[in-house]
């Protein structure tokens, strides 16, 4: 036989009164209203903070801030597809991590964050440490201690996802279903604009990319009398020394290993030039040729860097010198790209070091792991804080009369392909080094 309900329980399924139902009507409405308020407002600020820019990573960085803002999140990141790879990259990152972890590539079938991507839902993780799919590696590399997190797929209202939001860490409460309502209004129209942006800068990329091959053309036909005139120079001159009495020989002897050596220079000048066309058109289209790997070696690899500058920086009065480079193991590279590199490095120093000044490079094998670390490194004028900080950005800063910026772009994607790192250390009136950090092996090696 049943017990009798106890009071408690008899009340709790007593029927509301009319007063009591119209309350709970009234507070239903005033959350969805509330809701409603809190979706405009977030529409309002992502049109307001996008509309301003059209740089992709100025429009990351718009959307990601104001997702966490009007959540009231503590970090985030924006990983976009790099369909050639098929790997996310940390396009953006604000919160721990935020200096380590754009570039950081991972597969799209990874984590949660490849979970979103391909299925183009929406993932409420309330907590993080019980979902299988977490990628721990990136709260590894942070120290941060991921609690709960919403991944977003970022695409148009219809299409494909381009890539994805993370939210991390409500500041009060726990992230919800509400706060996917509003973030998804944000990644809508955050997608339509960075693909509208990335758009416009592949049609810029284009066109700088054409232009660069018109103007490598160009090169090449202005080069080729130069070339053919100090051919038809060196042979005139080798065939008047071989038919000349020995009287002659001996004197002219100097003149003539001076002319051949003078002459190796030429030829491998316009060598590099041709080279160093063709890596500014890799790096405008993104590097799309692949590197050459090959055993290398360094020392050689900047003592050619140095033959083709030598007369620069002598008139410059600038002595470059080096140390330690006989001692590095050979390595596996692109040799060509590594001189454009280390080209870039001290072409740049030599006009901002003052006569009388030194731009060095030197180097070391790693004992830690198998790799090399390499610095060029001079007396110059330095560089400002706001300069340091631009390099290797799109936004990066020229600190001479004219200039782009480009060539630390190229250094960048150089060690980049290589797996490598760098790094710089400037201060103004006191010099600037770069430290270059390269793995014998890329094929072997983790980025940094």
């Amino acid at each position: 036989m049943n017990p009798e309900p106890t009071q408690p329980q008899a009340q709790s399924q007593a029927p509301l009164s009319d007063d009591n139902r119209r309350r709970h009507y009234r507070r239903h409405e005033d959350l969805k209203l509330l809701q409603r308020e809190r979706e405009l407002e977030a529409a309002r600020r992502i049109c307001q903070g996008l509309s301003q820019h059209i740089n992709v990573d100025t429009l990351v960085e718009g959307a990601l801030r104001t997702a966490l803002g009007v959540i009231g999140a503590e970090a985030g990141s924006v990983l976009l597809a790099d369909p050639k790879a098929h790997e996310l990259v940390f396009r953006y990152v604000i919160g721990p991590g935020a200096d380590t972890l754009p570039g950081m590539r991972m597969s799209w079938d990874k984590g949660i964050a490849g979970s979103v991507f391909h299925s183009g839902e929406a993932a409420v993780i309330a907590d993080v440490a019980q979902d299988g799919r977490h990628f721990s590696d990136v709260d590894a590399r942070t120290g941060y201690k991921t609690r709960d997190m919403i991944v977003l797929p970022l695409k148009r209202w219809e299409g494909e996802p381009i890539g994805v939001m993370e939210v991390l860490n409500k500041r009060e409460g726990r992230l919800n279903q509400d706060d996917v309502a509003i973030l998804t209004i944000i990644s809508a129209i955050s997608a339509e604009t960075i693909e509208q942006a990335r758009l416009y800068e592949e049609v810029k990329l284009a066109e700088v990319g054409r232009l660069v091959g018109d103007i490598a053309h160009d090169v090449n036909n202005m080069l080729q009398p130069v070339v053919t005139v100090a051919t038809l120079l060196r042979e005139e001159l080798g065939d008047r020394l071989r038919n000349a009495p020995p009287a002659v020989t001996g004197p002219s002897l100097s003149s003539s290993e001076l002319y051949e050596e003078s002459g190796a220079i030429l030829d491998n000048s316009v060598r590099r030039i041709k080279d160093r066309l063709q890596e500014i058109g890799d790096c405008v289209k993104g590097m799309s040729s692949l590197p050459q790997f090959a055993q290398c070696r360094l020392a050689n690899v900047i003592n050619d860097v140095m033959k083709t500058l030598s007369a620069f920086a002598g008139k410059k009065n600038i002595n470059i010198c080096t140390e330690g480079l006989d001692a590095l193991p050979s390595i596996i590279a692109d040799e060509r790209r590594l001189y454009n590199a280390f080209y870039n490095l001290i072409n740049n120093a030599i006009p901002e070091v003052p006569a009388g000044g030194t731009v060095r490079i030197g180097g070391r094998a790693l004992h830690e792991r198998p790799g090399v670390l390499l610095w060029v490194t001079d007396t110059g004028r330095g560089m400002s804080r706001e300069v340091l900080n631009s390099l290797f950005t799109p936004g990066v800063i020229s600190s001479k009369d004219g200039g782009t910026g480009l060539g630390t772009k190229i250094v960048k994607d150089v060690v980049d392909a290589h797996r490598g790192g760098i790094h710089v250390e400037s201060e103004e009136g006191r010099g600037t080094t770069f430290y270059i950090e390269l793995p014998i092996n890329p094929a072997s090696a983790t980025a940094h």
